[in-house]
């Protein structure tokens, strides 16, 4: 009785989310508000139109070629035989009733003599591509394993650790810190209070809080957090630019032109929502001492909101093997990595020789650290120092940033490729450089994984003499995915999802990728990623830890400000939704028809990925994954 009623109950438990999931799906369909709707598109709208009418256009093929199929079908035309006995056909005299018979013929003749060949040729291309990159994958793996086997890591000077232990001043150099924000009222005061809480001499640090908000009062709020740390003892100034130029690099740029700049010898950067721990400084710029080449140390993310929601967990798994397998891997071997923009300790000395920060891309991070890297500097990776961040919870605000993430790379390559080619260093890192960091990684990937899996494969369905095999279907994503789930095995769960989702980013960053690299529509724009100030089981203990010492940062002469801002805030959630993202949908309904034209021909792996890819597609162009607005 007790088995009965557990099943009545997840029966239950089923049809109500049934219910709530179509019930959501009417609403968002009813309200009519899509990507094309939202102002600050990633993309020119011409640019985007065009991308999206040429889904369309196969959309509207499969679906045309589907029903000439079923219609074959009924009429006899078994799509597993190997002989059509096209002569025979072809000779019998031509009527009416015959004229289907003869439509279809003549399509089997088109497809075999002038449509499967290319369509066999790109994919044999695509395949080849997605070999070679499972082949820098599986590299990469196997030198993660060897790390962890031989235990290498960076080790610091041991004098200079001495040093820091026994508080001497021999090794605390000047160390300028640098938070630069932009309308991020959500998590200021997070990131302002853990940097300066860092552990290390007050009269050796100075941070700069380098304010590009445009809402005065987001501006009067970090303004007057600043002005509360500085009563209490910390070393911290306030920076608001009036021409805003540049986005971020050029934030940064302007911070390192003040004159006392040229007083310190290293400076920390770190996003607005990130939060190092009190010994951030003592772990990372120790590795500095006698190691005079040594241009950055890199920090690894950790993440407050990793268990939000799907969107987040899925983040989580492909974050990590970024840090710890591919940055690990390079910063051992190589001693060269993409700098991640956040979390790190640059040498000021490696930034002015390689020319400071310039605001030609939307990848400034990227870019410092490729003109470094051609000047001789070195790199470190500190996998095992964390620095806690936020994940983007919605989908808009991780499409956004995913577009800025792989239009950069474009721009930096076209810019980057003469002087990687002129440089100084040996012909093992030029190719290193030029086809694993830039072809391999960011162009080739996004190119292999949305022309084959999103056009190639379901086309395949309506030209069957062009084939995929099941191992590129099937057998060999499922274990790179599985590679690329070992660095958070507790993510194990979420591997089918992860392969299936990684596929659907694939077309928001085939876009941004052609975007960058042919300078198309707003491929410069930068779009602050949305972050909701989420904080750590250790950060609220902290806080009730401190709780006497701060608790007058509520006091009374704010409390005007402080409602002035909610009010702000709350007529701010009233226009966030949820929209409908066309292409997505469009290739949805592309996939899943092509998932019933393989079930006519029993192509039962060929089916299942369509049909579960379509799915996936399907959820994501209406926007059910990640946050969602009530």
């Amino acid at each position: 009785m007790l088995k009965a009623h557990r099943a009545a109950g997840c029966l239950t438990s089923i049809t109500s989310t049934f219910l709530s999931f179509g019930s959501t799906v009417r609403r968002r369909v009813a309200s009519g508000r899509t990507d094309d709707n939202d102002i600050e598109t990633d993309e020119n709208k011409a640019v985007k139109t065009g991308f999206y009418n040429c889904i369309k256009v196969f959309l509207w093929l499969s679906l045309l070629l589907f029903c000439f199929e079923v219609a074959a079908y009924f009429k006899g035309w078994h799509f597993g035989a190997p002989n059509l006995q096209l002569q025979y056909i072809l000779s019998v005299p031509l009527g009416f009733k015959d004229l289907f018979d003869w439509l279809y013929t003549h399509w089997v003749l088109i497809r075999v003599g002038y449509l499967a060949p290319p369509l066999q040729f790109l994919a044999n291309v695509c395949i080849v591509l997605f070999l070679i990159q499972s082949m820098d994958r599986l590299i990469l793996c196997l030198g993660c394993f060897w790390i962890r086997l031989k235990k290498i890591k960076p080790i610091p000077k041991h004098e200079a650790v001495a040093d820091l232990e026994s508080g001497e001043d021999s090794f605390f150099p000047m160390v300028l810190i640098q938070i630069p924000m932009c309308n991020e009222k959500e998590v200021y005061q997070q990131s302002i209070a853990a940097v300066c809480s860092l552990d290390w001499p007050k009269s050796r640090i100075l941070i700069q809080v380098l304010d590009d908000s445009d809402d005065p009062m987001t501006q009067l709020l970090i303004k007057e957090e600043v002005h509360k740390w500085q009563q209490e003892g910390a070393h911290i100034v306030y920076r608001h630019r009036v021409l805003r130029d540049g986005y971020k690099a050029g934030n940064l740029k302007s911070a390192m032109s003040c004159s006392y700049v040229k007083d310190y010898e290293f400076v920390a950067i770190f996003d607005a929502d990130f939060q190092p721990s009190p010994d951030f400084l003592k772990r990372t710029v120790p590795h500095f001492k006698d190691n005079e080449d040594l241009g950055l140390v890199q920090t690894r993310w950790s993440f407050v909101n990793k268990d939000e929601n799907l969107l987040t967990r899925l983040q989580n798994i492909n974050l990590s093997f970024h840090f710890e397998v591919e940055q690990q891997v390079n910063g051992v071997f190589i001693n060269f990595f993409g700098f991640n923009g956040t979390a790190g300790v640059w040498r000021i000395k490696a930034l002015e020789e390689s020319g400071g920060w310039l605001e030609r891309t939307t990848v400034e991070d990227m870019d410092i650290a490729v003109r470094a890297h051609l000047r001789g500097w070195k790199f470190i990776f500190l996998n095992d120092v964390e620095c806690q961040c936020e994940l983007p919870e919605s989908y808009e605000a991780y499409r956004k940033q995913q577009h800025r993430w792989h239009s950069g790379p474009m721009q930096l390559f076209r810019l980057c490729l003469p002087d990687i080619i002129r440089a100084k260093i040996s012909v093992w890192k030029k190719f290193s450089m030029i086809f694993l960091f830039f072809l391999l990684r960011k162009l080739i990937l996004p190119f292999y994984s949305f022309t084959l899996f999103c056009i190639i494969l379901p086309m395949t369905m309506f030209v069957p003499e062009a084939e995929l095999p099941a191992w590129v279907v099937c057998y060999i994503p499922a274990i790179m995915s599985f590679l690329n789930i070992l660095p958070a095995p507790k993510s194990f769960p979420f591997i089918v999802p992860y392969l299936l989702f990684e596929n659907t980013m694939s077309v928001t960053k085939f876009n941004a990728m052609v975007s960058g690299l042919f300078q198309l529509g707003n491929s410069y724009e930068w779009v602050v990623t949305k972050k909701f100030g989420r904080s750590s089981e250790g950060d609220l203990v902290s806080l009730v830890e401190k709780g006497p010492k701060h608790q007058r940062l509520g006091s009374e002469p704010n409390l005007d400000k402080i409602q002035a801002d909610l009010k702000q805030e709350q007529k701010t959630r009233k226009t966030k939704h949820n929209r409908i993202y066309t292409k997505e949908l469009a290739l949805a309904f592309l996939l899943l028809t092509a998932s019933a034209r393989s079930l006519l021909s029993v192509q039962g792996i060929h089916f299942y990925f369509l049909l579960f890819q379509g799915i996936s597609f399907l959820l994501v162009g209406l926007d059910l994954i990640g946050e969602q607005v009530p």
